[in-house]
């Protein structure tokens, strides 16, 4: 939640203004068709949890007009319920950065996204919903728009689309409740406009009047609330909204569209102010039998996995510090050597070698548990990124077929997982070869599977570029170049973009390679275009909200 640095949607924080303490209790494990929760909670807690995120994802659909569709396994958003402030603050600063009190973040991993919160409180009437829970529906708003909407969507559209969703309420029969006053942005609306509608609507504008001020980003998100709520409910607006977004979606920039869709920008203002003050905001309600949800599977986590968790979690939370991950790889071995029978335990390890930089260790640990379970998700990606990473270091073509063959036997067991699809076309790209016809589908079909993963955009733009189809470059690069939380990379993105306005076929190698060495500044093992590893961001990634702002 807002506001955020420079690694697209990597992650989002809000401070927490109140946490429940939860007793403890198993660790339990709940797998849905959106989402798998792990939480140390009861069965009637994690239950309820996940079943009114499924509706809240369904009601989203319904509210977007977008097909309820089922992610593929991986792609469900997987969400760790920490066990209280102090520990998901901890799990934050994993990267170095200066503690903070957080309600939650989020990070689109290609191997599968997840988010952290630190306590599991369910909402039980429709006028209660704890922060850590309004910052997870902000964040999974944003995923759902990145996963189908690939257009230079503007700032105030997601950030107030996602606050418009944030602010959701569920009722004890299940019903769901959307667009409800944003109680939680009441004081930046009642305390004026110092954000206007020409500040949301034209970029540029908003940026000059901003200057360094924190807190105007802060009025920022109650006033794209405003706008994104007057515009859905106001008679009249919600055509002017589709408008608006088409004209979006054709390249006309943001006050431009504006103006041809709304008009006035000062009439539009004052419409605003107006509709703020009668105070009496319509929301949308969805009876529980409009909202058809899955089963919801629980499960009690084994011991191995029990000792494991807080491993996994920095695993997937990614660290950059060179001591944090040699330590998270000694406290996995040591769990490895008490419970050496369980799979999970031994891919936990895996995943903990490679982040310490011990290929060796990560692929004997991965053999090991997958001779114990042949269809382990996460002992096979770390295997074949660890013998990627040899591969790349040898420059033995031998070792790289080895590679790919270990990403093979991946894409056998889940034919629809972008992380071999995607590191089958680096096995070439990477390496400076010619990828084959294949390695680029692949590629292509990696995209479309995982579209919040940036690496993989920028991969496939990068290739068009070397096609020269010029176009399809520009298509694949606007949504990284534009995001709102893209920071310093998105800046020069859309510096490239603008030279690609410009610029005429026989120009689209060198473009290529600008791509291509911006992308690898991001990249933590060289993997090619776009970072090129699992574990999350490294220590200048990551957005972070200011201290103190709501």
């Amino acid at each position: 939640m807002p506001p955020r640095g420079p690694m697209r949607k990597s992650l989002a924080v809000l401070l927490l203004l109140s946490s429940v303490a939860t007793a403890r209790a198993e660790w339990l494990e709940a797998s849905t068709d959106h989402f798998v929760i792990y939480g140390e909670t009861s069965e009637r807690n994690l239950r309820r949890f996940a079943e009114q995120l499924e509706r809240f994802s369904a009601a989203v659909s319904i509210t977007t007009g977008t097909p309820r569709t089922t992610p593929t396994r991986s792609a469900r958003v997987t969400i760790y319920v920490t066990g209280g402030m102090e520990s998901l603050g901890a799990l934050y600063t994993l990267d170095g950065r200066p503690p903070r009190n957080v309600a939650g973040f989020y990070i689109p991993r290609i191997e599968g996204p997840v988010a952290f919160v630190p306590e599991l409180t369910p909402s039980r009437s429709r006028d209660e919903l704890d922060f850590s829970m309004t910052v997870l529906l902000h964040e999974y708003a944003h995923h759902f728009f990145f996963a189908n909407n690939r257009f230079a969507a503007p700032r105030w559209l997601t950030e107030g689309s996602a606050e418009f969703f944030a602010s959701a309420g569920f009722a004890a029969d299940g019903s769901v409740m959307l667009g409800r006053p944003a109680n939680h942005r009441a004081a930046e609306l009642l305390a004026g406009n110092a954000v206007t509608a020409t500040d949301l609507l034209d970029p540029e504008h908003y940026e000059k009047r901003r200057g360094k001020r924190t807190r105007y980003d802060a009025d920022f998100y109650a006033r794209a609330w405003l706008l994104y709520h007057f515009l859905t409910f106001e008679p009249g607006r919600r055509s002017q909204l589709n408008a608006y977004i088409t004209s979006m979606q054709a390249g006309r920039p943001s006050r431009e569209a504006a103006e041809a869709a709304f008009g006035d920008l000062i009439a539009l203002d004052k419409a605003l102010n107006d509709y703020l003050a009668r105070d009496d905001f319509k929301y949308l309600k969805f009876e529980p039998a409009k909202l058809p949800i899955g089963p919801v599977a629980l499960r009690t986590l084994s011991q191995g996995e029990t000792a494991v968790m807080r491993i996994v979690m920095r695993s997937k939370r990614g660290v950059a510090t060179e001591q944090v991950r040699k330590t998270n790889a000694a406290d996995a071995r040591s769990a490895a050597a008490r419970f050496p029978t369980e799979a999970p335990v031994l891919a936990a390890l895996s995943e903990a070698e490679y982040d310490a930089g011990n290929d060796d260790g990560a692929i004997a640990a991965a053999d090991a548990a997958l001779a114990i379970d042949p269809g382990n998700i996460n002992a096979h990606v770390h295997k074949g990124y660890a013998l990627f990473r040899k591969a790349r270091a040898s420059g033995d073509e031998s070792a790289m077929r080895t590679a790919r063959r270990a990403f093979m036997a991946l894409n056998k067991v889940e034919n629809d997982h972008p992380v071999p699809l995607y590191r089958f076309y680096l096995s070439y790209a990477s390496g400076g070869k010619e990828p084959t016809a294949n390695a680029v589908e692949a590629l292509e079909q990696a995209a479309g599977l995982a579209p919040y993963a940036d690496e993989v955009s920028l991969a496939l733009a990068h290739r068009r570029l070397i096609e020269g189809r010029i176009a399809d470059a520009r298509a694949a690069l606007l949504p990284v170049a534009y995001d709102p939380h893209g920071g310093e990379r998105a800046s020069r993105l859309r510096d490239l973009l603008a030279r690609l306005e410009t610029m005429s076929g026989g120009d689209a190698a060198s473009m290529a390679r600008a791509l291509g060495s911006l992308s690898d500044d991001d990249s933590d093992d060289g993997a090619g275009p776009g970072p090129g590893s699992s574990p999350g961001p490294g220590a200048s990634d990551g957005p972070v909200k200011p201290a103190g702002e709501p």
